[in-house]
């Protein structure tokens, strides 16, 4: 491990309930080839050689499970009732590192090489980084009633995968002292984006994709079986 990747944690919010997937336990800790989408999301963090340290997050009824996922050498602890409250205590639990990564459990199928990659960015200078694909869709805009309101240029559109590097004390901070704006954001980089701090991208991976429906991980089932033990 380098004196960097030392430097630098990986948080993994796991609280959140899944609803759209219909499974009876909370999305990180659904099967998906006989393991818990939080062991895929943990090894692929371990397998990027970018962290030093992981830290956990999820519901306070499952830390016991949770533990006996991640192993003795990852630290679990209790999330809260939105995301942010969740990565609010996970950056509480990460000790002072210089550097931060938030990876979302259910991108259980995000390269190490992309992980490895947000992270240098990071280390480089940038104070938030985050990995982006390009919109193939064309989005359209709509009101209360459904109306079409508009056609945004999807050529200066992106999606946003995790993890997302940042400068740890910046991000630290900007959820310290807009807790109520963090409950109203949909991602850490948004929340850095209001406080000001530049977002800078890196090419994302299509095989960081978010498991949120039965459709994803029947996606995500045949990507295991198909590549066997060179899943990643």
């Amino acid at each position: 491990m380098s004196e960097t990747s030392a430097e630098t944690v990986g948080l993994v919010p796991a609280a959140g309930l899944g609803i759209r997937l219909g499974g009876a336990l909370p999305k990180a800790f659904v099967s998906l080839a006989g393991r818990p989408l939080l062991s895929w999301a943990i090894d692929g963090l371990r397998e990027s050689g970018a962290v030093g340290k992981i830290v956990v997050i999820c519901g306070a009824d499952l830390l016991t499970r949770a533990r006996e996922i991640a192993g003795p050498h990852v630290t679990v602890v209790a999330g809260g009732a939105e995301r942010s409250d969740s990565v609010r205590a996970g950056l509480a639990a990460a000790g002072t590192p210089r550097f931060v990564l938030v990876h979302d459990a259910a991108r259980c199928l995000t390269p190490p090489s992309l992980i490895r990659s947000v992270a240098a960015a990071v280390w480089n200078g940038a104070p938030a980084v985050v990995p982006a694909l390009p919109v193939v869709d064309t989005i359209k805009t709509v009101d209360d009633h459904g109306v079409v309101t508009g056609t945004p240029d999807r050529s200066a559109l992106r999606a946003i995968q995790t993890p997302q590097g940042f400068d740890f004390r910046l991000l630290a901070d900007a959820h310290r002292e807009s807790v109520d704006e963090a409950r109203a954001v949909t991602d850490d980089a948004m929340l850095m984006e209001r406080a000001g701090v530049p977002v800078a991208t890196v090419q994302g991976d299509p095989y960081a994709f978010k498991i949120t429906t039965p459709l994803d991980l029947a996606l995500a089932e045949a990507i295991v079986a198909s590549r066997g033990a060179n899943v990643r």
